[in-house]
């Protein structure tokens, strides 16, 4: 599946078993949100699904091979991953994981 279409459908989802998930915008794009605290973005600049988490869960990620640090403009932002293969399973996991950080 396409990222963004997975990406949106995921949200989706998780809106109907949590109404704190909302879209907003981030960049200059569509994100998802937990409230007013930023969630995720899908595909900036390729990046497949971008998640807020915390730092050792993103050093892990990344650590794996599974997920890339995020640095728009050259500057890493330590609690955003990058995972740019389209997964459902596990964008799912990792959207749930960021809902409880940032929840």
């Amino acid at each position: 599946m396409e990222p963004n279409a997975l990406f949106w459908e995921l949200v989706t989802d998780l809106q109907t078993r949590d109404p704190r998930v909302v879209e907003g915008t981030i960049m200059g794009g569509r994100c998802a949100r937990v409230g007013e605290e930023f969630l995720a973005l899908v595909d900036f600049k390729d990046s497949g699904l971008v998640v807020k988490l915390p730092r050792d869960r993103v050093h892990e990620l990344i650590e794996s091979g599974l997920g890339r640090p995020f640095a728009p403009a050259g500057r890493v932002f330590r609690e955003w991953v990058s995972i740019p293969e389209p997964d459902a399973e596990l964008w799912r996991k990792l959207l749930e994981e960021g809902i409880a950080f940032v929840g």
